[in-house]
């Protein structure tokens, strides 16, 4: 199962007589899935069942629906006149020129620039013929993008994979460099002890294990290692898991493994497992970032 990137696009167009209409989805990151519609006024009535089909599809990210309609109309427009409002309105105007004497003229655009007067009607001409088309546009435009999404995904999914392997093997070598470090401890140490007491006497052998058991507890990694590699196999998992969004999962996870790899720095007093460190970080670091493009 491939994981799905919330970056994708898709369209579709049918015709109905001699209009044209055109849908498209664009898709983009973000942390919930907000939908967003433009289209004619006259659509409007079918925004719900758009953005319920399009839940069928998405769980996460910015869902944008654009409809555009070219050539004919789909509705008739008309205009009606308020004609007992107007009779009104004219018959007070005449009053006021009169008891006031006043000598202008009524213009037609004093009357046209009053919506209370005239207003633009639509009448529906292919209404009842548009939903079912608009909808099953709608499924393959949104189809697309999940299409777009998937593959998209598979590059994601294949470069976070491979950036999950170096990891484990830097985390191996930290592992191996860790029980080197235990020799030298004891070489360190034995070589401190000999140098005040002189060659002549024995080293206790008791004070010397406390003394390098004291000093390996202080860098003491070996539980932090084992938590990384188990973020690392619940990475892994959840990354190939079906049927579910995992991005904020694996954003979790990737938190609790940077988590890990910052104590086994903060303990470290070993230059090699420093650098190795630095390394884990830098993937992790990249990691979370391809997280963000994940649905």
């Amino acid at each position: 199962m491939m994981v799905m990137s919330m970056t994708g696009y898709g369209s579709d167009t049918f015709h109905i007589e001699e209009s044209t209409i055109t849908v498209e989805i664009r898709s983009v990151n973000s942390r919930y899935l907000d939908f967003v519609t433009k289209m004619p006024r006259s659509f409007h009535e079918f925004e719900v069942d758009i953005k319920k089909m399009v839940q069928t599809y998405f769980s996460r990210g910015r869902i944008e629906v654009y409809v555009t309609v070219t050539g004919d109309s789909l509705t008739n427009k008309s205009l009606t006149v308020n004609w007992e409002l107007l009779d009104h309105y004219i018959a007070r105007l005449n009053e006021m020129k009169n008891r006031y004497n006043i000598q202008d003229e009524v213009s037609l655009a004093n009357i046209t620039n009053k919506e209370e007067f005239i207003t633009v009607v639509e009448t529906d001409k292919k209404m009842n013929t548009l939903q079912d088309k608009l909808l099953a546009s709608v499924k393959i435009a949104a189809e697309r993008v999940e299409a777009n999404r998937q593959r998209e995904g598979s590059f994601l999914q294949k470069d976070i994979n491979e950036r999950i392997i170096e990891i484990k093997n830097m985390v191996s070598l930290i592992e191996e460099q860790q029980k080197v470090i235990y020799y030298h401890y004891r070489e360190r140490i034995q070589t401190r002890i000999e140098e005040h007491i002189g060659n002549k006497l024995s080293v206790d052998q008791s004070h010397l294990l406390q003394e390098i058991a004291l000093l390996a507890e202080k860098g003491d990694i070996a539980e932090e290692i084992t938590r990384l590699h188990s973020h690392l196999a619940h990475f892994t998992e959840t990354i190939q898991r079906e049927g579910e969004p995992t991005g904020r999962k694996l954003d979790f996870i990737t938190q609790e493994m940077h988590r890990e790899i910052n104590t086994i720095g903060s303990k470290s007093v070993d230059i090699k497992i420093s650098e190795h460190v630095v390394l884990v970080k830098s993937e992790i670091d990249k990691i979370k970032e391809q997280i963000q493009n994940i649905e």
